[in-house]
């Protein structure tokens, strides 16, 4: 045997982490808030995360094949695309708004930018904005949890425009469960947190970014309502915050590298959040918040990137 020693370029670190175990990882954390779906808003949400889900798979297997590319559906990231964006969705939709969003979401925002790892943005938090900006009315019916579809409001509507939770909102406890209006899957943080808490003990995430997104909203909201914890508690429970912060904010594409950019990237969509909600028309912002702050992932990367050892300084002319 020979002793000598090969040297290759780096990196020279190796372990098992795929594509398809990271999406397996994240599709498990997903299962108690898809689960808790399908229990309060019945048949309709099933239906919507089975369509969601196909329609992902599908466009994905079809843009490939047409473009002659590899495919690459077995890898798992359309299959938690659709399962994230069903969960985005109001249990009212129609069925075709899944297909929809789910087509936009693989075609558009990933294939389009050249695959996994490619995309500049989320495709699932992309697909959804996209949806609410071009049916805002389907987009915003929500209904209570039970058979019979009745509309009701959001819990954020009882914290919008005010400094205060007003009378007649959800119980803390109907918050953490689940047990209220609004889409599918953000309305349980009890079990989405308990999915965060999976992905950070599978070293899928870190619990740096969206520890402090919810921190910053979290800071923001006290400072507003002069110190009311009920109120700061009421904004951290209710919307996409826990979706958002935990699921989409980390996505490895969309997200900075470094260290620092994670913080200030955290920082800027809690601040962002917090803006929206309290300053602007629209009751939830964590949506926009994400998607402002992506596009400044490239610039956040340049400026934190740390010092290479060893560079050659250019030499004035």
């Amino acid at each position: 045997m020979s002793n000598r020693l090969i040297v290759s370029p780096s990196p020279h670190l190796r372990e098992n982490t795929t594509t398809k175990t990271i999406m397996f990882d994240v599709a498990i954390a997903l299962v108690p808030a898809s689960i808790a779906s399908i229990f309060f808003f019945k048949t309709p949400a099933a239906m919507i995360l089975l369509i969601s889900i196909i329609s992902a798979v599908l466009a994905e297997y079809v843009v490939q094949k047409i473009r002659k590319q590899p495919i690459t559906i077995s890898d798992g990231s359309a299959f938690v695309t659709g399962q994230l964006l069903a969960l985005n969705l109001p249990a009212s939709v129609p069925l075709w708004i899944p297909v929809i969003g789910s087509v936009f979401a693989i075609v558009v925002v990933k294939q389009m930018f050249g695959g996994i790892g490619q995309n500049f943005m989320n495709p699932a938090l992309a697909a959804r904005i996209m949806l609410t900006i071009s049916y805002t009315d389907r987009m915003t019916q929500w209904v209570e949890p039970g058979v019979d579809a009745v509309s009701t409001a959001t819990p954020l509507t009882f914290a919008s425009d005010f400094t205060s939770v007003q009378s007649g909102a959800p119980s803390f406890v109907d918050l953490a469960i689940g047990n209220i209006g609004g889409s599918m899957g953000e309305t349980s943080a009890i079990l989405l947190i308990i999915g965060g808490i999976y992905l950070i003990y599978r070293g899928v995430i870190s619990v740096k970014i969206p520890g402090l997104f919810i921190l910053t909203v979290a800071v923001a909201t006290l400072l507003y309502s002069g110190f009311d914890i009920e109120y700061m508690l009421y904004h951290l429970l209710s919307g996409s915050l826990m979706i958002g912060a935990i699921y989409m904010a980390t996505d490895y594409a969309s997200s900075p590298v470094t260290p620092r950019g994670k913080i200030y990237f955290a920082v800027g969509c809690g601040l962002l959040t917090s803006v929206i909600r309290l300053f602007g028309a629209y009751a939830e912002g964590v949506g926009f918040a994400i998607l402002l702050m992506n596009t400044t992932v490239p610039l956040i990367d340049r400026y934190t990137a740390p010092k290479v050892f060893g560079e050659v300084e250019k030499q004035n002319a």
